[in-house]
């Protein structure tokens, strides 16, 4: 069996420390955080997946959680709204939208300061799971300055933020998409592989070199059921290190999420 990268196990020792942060801001400072997550009634089951259990992390800690649901045409005057609450520090729109080519407008329209996903060209904060990822790799001691990195998916949510700030850092980063040519000889050479593709059972035991590890942040729906873009080829070996099935990268996502939003909080009471 592979090593395993447990975000969930991380994500429970980060949650102890915001539960007592948020007692804080609410005995001492008298502030109620508070997050408002706007979908449509469109969204399917992995949307549905992560709000629930943003909604539970957010009582677990003591966050008020808002869940807004309209149509698209309506999310901009929903964001103007949320925007102009001065009790709501943290504002989301879950994506992907039934209609993705409003997406740039939508999510530039959440305030910088209240953008906590970290996805509008002006937000406040990183991407949260560029940032979930990051905090994985922290917790786990994997070297990233000396590795050869491939990044497998150029999507706004994982890849293409996550690419800009290892890039930024100096890392040694091959991001890879739908055309790139020879994909399965550059995933042999990784030493350390991200796929946020979305596609089910993209990368195998045979893509993958000796030692390696694998960070699976890619989700999609199949047959009702979400699943990743790892085959459990991987997950069979002995010599990868790999996230799990369920508890890797989303756990962390949300954890960092509500920490953006603790640190608005923060912010505001300082």
């Amino acid at each position: 069996m592979a090593k395993e990268l447990n975000g969930a196990e991380l994500a429970g020792f980060i949650k102890e420390r915001q539960a007592k942060q948020v007692r804080a801001l609410r005995q001492a400072h008298k502030i109620i955080p508070k997050l408002a997550i706007i979908m449509t009634p469109k969204a399917n089951e992995v949307i549905g997946v992560y709000v629930n259990g943003k909604r539970t992390y957010g009582e677990d800690i003591l966050i008020e959680t808002v869940v807004h649901v309209c149509e698209q045409g309506q999310i901009i005057a929903a964001i103007e709204q949320f925007n102009a609450d001065e009790s709501v520090q943290g504002i989301i729109v879950q994506l992907p939208l039934d209609h993705p080519a409003d997406t740039d407008a939508i999510m530039n329209t959440i305030a910088p300061e209240k953008d906590v996903d970290g996805l509008g060209v002006y937000a406040g904060y990183q991407s949260a799971t560029a940032d979930a990822i990051n905090w994985l790799c922290s917790g786990y001691g994997v070297e990233l300055q000396n590795a050869k990195i491939v990044i497998v998916g150029q999507g706004r949510l994982v890849g293409k933020p996550l690419t800009a700030m290892w890039q930024a850092a100096g890392y040694d980063i091959t991001p890879i998409d739908v055309e790139t040519e020879n994909q399965a000889d550059v995933l042999q050479q990784a030493d350390v592989i991200v796929s946020a593709a979305g596609v089910p059972r993209l990368i195998t035991a045979a893509s993958v070199k000796q030692g390696a590890i694998v960070i699976d942040a890619g989700t999609t729906s199949e047959n009702g059921t979400v699943v990743g873009d790892v085959d459990d080829t991987v997950r069979e070996r002995l010599d990868v290190s790999i996230t799990p099935k369920r508890g890797g990268v989303g756990p962390l996502t949300i954890a960092v999420l509500f920490d953006h939003v603790i640190q608005a909080c923060l912010k505001k009471a300082n």
